[in-house]
């Protein structure tokens, strides 16, 4: 094979010799050659802010760019064909079953997920790609137990988010260092498909997660210009869209796009992980401690100026605005409950689109019609560009303004602590987005609940019953639920449960809570398929 590249797992033969091909593994070893030492300064300067931020600097807008934010002469590029109308995208993993139903969903665009609602085992991320090259190339039909999966005559138009900056890809190493999984995702994505795509009258579109600074969006830039000159596609063919979703990033979205511009397709409102990345980025803060996750919705203050500004931003610039994701799915044998549900659904859409969104997400294929009638009566052009929000004014203290009302209660904890148990087991088990209440949870849900608990014990918050939130009380409701999370996920294994119940109970007893709950479980996936660790996660 490729000199200095070594495949770690043998999982799934036949679909690693169909996408770790020689060619593309050069690939990949270009691209991993050339920009890891970048990815690897900018992951050191979010530990450095993220310092700063703790010892009292205040969040704010980069004096260094000013300039950028002022030009209202620079604009991104033009919609690129299939995504001048996006009013309704649907989301959800690579699954092969999955990727049919978005596609055949009716909805604009799927983006298939190699992130948030995936959990990134070997034989996930390989089959995914398989996946969708045989989704491009309309080979992708399939039957099983009875029933029929064909892709209809025009299907969805499909864009990939990969994963974020921070994650390796510890199933494959270059020179003996992990590959970073942005690239690796990308990589073999686009070299495989790139030119079909193009062929088809579309081309290669992404979505790009958990940016915090606007040199992580020049460093995608650089990867697309080496890309398409390095597999002979014209430069300025890629279009992504990024999700703002974290806090720094709502404060350099103009940046974020002037990086991309050539490139861009627009800003999505990540809503779930920004306030997760809200509570997270301020965790030296007690002034900022949140009621119920519940309560935390899309009309609390700082949350309403990130979307303002947001679709603002992105229509001074001429793309897209994109909404964010209703989890509800349909309610089965119970009407009255599944009225509710969707009366939220119209409710979400309907506030989205009045504000100025250019789309919308959804996480089920029959809560689309649902969206597209809201978006079809109130958004009568394929986009709303033109609605520039000339009367939005957002400063730096309306992005931090923490007033968020509402209460902690007994059953905000063990909402939190249930769903952080039952997500996390789900994802050592290789399922990356799971029904909980009747919500399509990914590990943004997870992610809320899990900070949420930490910071409430961190700074001894009291329930509405006047209760302290200690440990001893936590560990107590996380010992008390862990029996029923089996109901929840069925199927899950023992030693599984075990160790999110561990890793729960460890979080709320760190000085500061960890990045990600996605990099901490990661070594159990690696050991799963096969990799032998040098080390134990020290929660075990």
């Amino acid at each position: 094979m490729v000199h200095g590249v070594k495949i770690l797992s043998n999982v799934v033969p036949q679909a690693q010799a169909e996408i770790l091909t020689e060619d593309a593994l050069t690939f990949l070893a270009a691209l991993h050659r050339t920009f890891e030492s970048t990815r690897q300064n900018l992951l050191v300067a979010r530990d450095v802010a993220q310092r700063r931020y703790d010892s009292g600097v205040a969040f704010d807008f980069p004096p260094e760019t000013a300039h950028v934010r002022a030009d209202p002469t620079w604009h991104c590029a033009p919609p690129a064909p299939g995504l001048e109308d996006r009013r309704v995208e649907i989301t959800g993993p690579t699954e092969r079953k999955m990727v049919v139903n978005a596609l055949n969903s009716g909805a604009k665009t799927f983006m298939a997920d190699f992130e948030d609602s995936n959990s990134p085992t070997f034989a996930s991320m390989i089959t995914g790609q398989v996946n969708l090259r045989d989704a491009i190339r309309r080979q992708i039909d399939f039957e099983v137990g009875g029933k029929a999966y064909k892709l209809v005559a025009t299907p969805a138009v499909l864009i990939v988010r990969p994963r974020g900056w921070h994650l390796d890809e510890t199933r494959v190493a270059i020179d003996n260092s992990p590959v970073s999984a942005s690239i690796f995702d990308f990589a073999l994505y686009f070299f495989h498909n790139a030119h079909e795509l193009v062929k088809r009258g579309y081309g290669p579109y992404f979505y790009l997660p958990k940016m915090e600074h606007y040199l992580e969006a020049r460093l995608w830039n650089d990867i697309f210009l080496f890309a398409q000159s390095y597999i002979g596609l014209s430069h300025n063919t890629i279009r992504a869209t990024v999700l703002i979703e974290t806090l720094p990033a709502a404060f350099q979205m103009d940046e974020i796009l002037f990086e991309l511009r050539n490139h861009s397709s627009g800003l999505n409102c990540g809503r779930w992980d920004y306030i997760f990345s809200a509570i997270k980025k301020r965790r030296a803060d007690r002034g900022t401690v949140f009621p119920d996750r519940k309560d935390v919705t899309m009309t609390v203050p700082f949350v309403d100026a990130y979307v303002r500004l947001l679709i603002q931003t992105c229509h001074k610039r001429k793309v897209a605005a994109m909404g964010g994701m209703s989890a509800q799915i349909p309610i089965k044998n119970d009407p009255k409950a599944n009225e509710i549900a969707m009366e939220k659904v119209r409710a979400d859409k309907l506030r989205e689109v009045t504000a100025g969104h250019d789309g919308t997400w959804i996480a089920h294929p029959l809560i689309h019609n649902i969206a597209r009638k809201v978006f079809d009566e109130h958004m009568l052009g394929p986009n709303q560009y033109h609605v520039r929000r000339e009367d939005v004014r957002v400063a730096a203290a309306d992005l931090t303004n923490a007033n968020v009302p509402g209460k902690i209660t007994e059953d905000g904890v063990r909402s939190n602590v249930s769903v952080a148990l039952a997500y996390s087991t789900a994802w050592l088990e290789g399922n990356g987005c799971i029904p909980v209440n009747h919500l399509m949870e990914d590990a943004a849900t997870a992610e809320i609940a899990r900070v949420q608990l930490w910071q409430w014990v961190k700074y001894a918050a009291r329930m509405n019953n006047g209760q302290p939130i200690t440990v001893p009380f936590v560990d107590h409701i996380i010992d008390e639920l862990a029996p029923t999370i089996k109901s929840t996920v069925p199927g899950i294994k023992e030693e599984h449960l075990r160790i999110t119940t561990n890793y729960l109970k460890g979080q709320i007893r760190q000085q500061w809570p960890s990045d990600f709950l996605t990099s901490d479980l990661m070594p159990f996936l690696t050991m799963a398929d096969g990799v032998e660790l040098r080390w134990q996660p020290s929660f075990l």
